[in-house]
């Protein structure tokens, strides 16, 4: 059934629903975000006992290369809660979690939700800038692919598209890092400021933009592969619907036929993908961050892994899940209001 040239009214009598407009939204809108809760609540007990696996005393780790006794550690063991038993530390998590409390660092001896509120920001940056760039860039190629199916075009974009898909995001990392950080010098190698730099403004700006270009360029390589391919796929199955057919029985160029009715129905799953891999490119920002020493959460969080500082692991981690949840359970409610043939179930 086809959304650009048939009337809802047409498309509510086809698929046999006399439901008023709207009249589903309260339960669709109550199911999805119960989903949602449950998934939140799993996100919690799993962040908790998965992180407890971890090899390593976290007391022990916080004296290395220092000469401290058993009693002292077990002295430090106690001040964090350490001692007790796993589900009384659990239940101690869950209390303070109500309260909006994430615990203390080890590592940092800071409040864990400080330490996410400032480095949040940078991450926010990195992702939003190449979840942009990769969407335009896939949606794009994407559907001029589609549209010269078979050609020298569609095979080379396609081609360049898995292989950048089917590269381990830190190997690449490394590869741009080396090559164009260290051998052509074009770039900085690391951070989001140069060291020591006291620039204000537009030389601030500058600087942040000189080392978000190498990061930015290593998320878009494996990420908008994805959006072409989806594009392409989407698109060449609308372009044997018969309303194209008519579109151009219509007299319609087919640039016209193209932009007004093959594009935005093909743009239907696409949008959908943007909201759940948007989600999981904050979560994937961690190998991105960790080669770049980029000052985000990703890094952040393989910082702690060292230790293991559980405050902060089980922090970061409820931060990056929920991100994903919520994207996700946003790309359910648009995906209805954007699709006539959900409004109306």
């Amino acid at each position: 059934m086809t959304v650009a040239l048939q009337p809802e009214d047409a498309v509510r009598e086809a698929s046999g629903d006399e439901t008023p407009r709207g009249a589903s939204w309260p339960r669709y809108v109550l199911e999805k975000g119960s989903g949602a809760v449950v998934s939140l609540l799993m996100i919690v007990v799993l962040g908790f006992f998965a992180f407890r696996i971890l090899p390593g005393d976290p007391a022990i780790s916080l004296t290395r290369g220092r000469r401290v006794s058993a009693e002292q550690v077990e002295v430090l063991r106690r001040q964090y809660g350490l001692d007790q038993p796993l589900l009384v530390q659990f239940w101690n998590y869950l209390v303070d979690l109500l309260h909006g409390d994430l615990g203390i660092s080890y590592t940092y001896n800071e409040p864990v939700s400080e330490l996410i509120g400032s480095r949040l920001g940078p991450t926010l940056l990195l992702t939003t800038t190449a979840a942009a760039i990769s969407i335009v860039l896939g949606l794009v190629l994407g559907q001029r692919a589609a549209w010269r199916r078979g050609s020298g075009f569609d095979r080379s974009q396609t081609a360049v598209a898995l292989t950048f898909w089917s590269v381990p995001t830190f190997w690449l990392g490394l590869l741009l890092l080396l090559v164009f950080g260290g051998l052509l010098h074009w770039f900085p190698t690391g951070g989001m400021v140069t060291p020591g730099s006291d620039a204000t403004g537009l030389a601030w700006v500058w600087d942040v933009a000189r080392h978000l270009v190498l990061p930015v360029l290593t998320m878009v390589a494996v990420v908008y592969a994805q959006y072409l391919l989806v594009m392409r796929a989407s698109l060449l199955e609308e372009m044997s619907a018969d309303y194209l057919v008519t579109a151009r029985a219509k007299g319609l160029r087919e640039d016209d036929v193209r932009r007004r009715h093959a594009v935005p129905n093909a743009l239907l799953p696409t949008v959908t993908l943007i909201f759940l891999t948007v989600g999981g490119l904050v979560g994937g920002a961690v190998t991105v961050e960790t080669v770049y020493s980029w000052p985000g959460l990703g890094y952040l969080t393989y910082q702690a892994l060292g230790t293991p500082d559980l405050p902060l692991l089980q922090g970061t981690f409820v931060v990056f899940s929920t991100i994903v949840v919520l994207t996700n359970f946003a790309a359910d409610l648009l995906y209805r209001v954007l699709d006539p043939r959900l409004k109306e179930s």
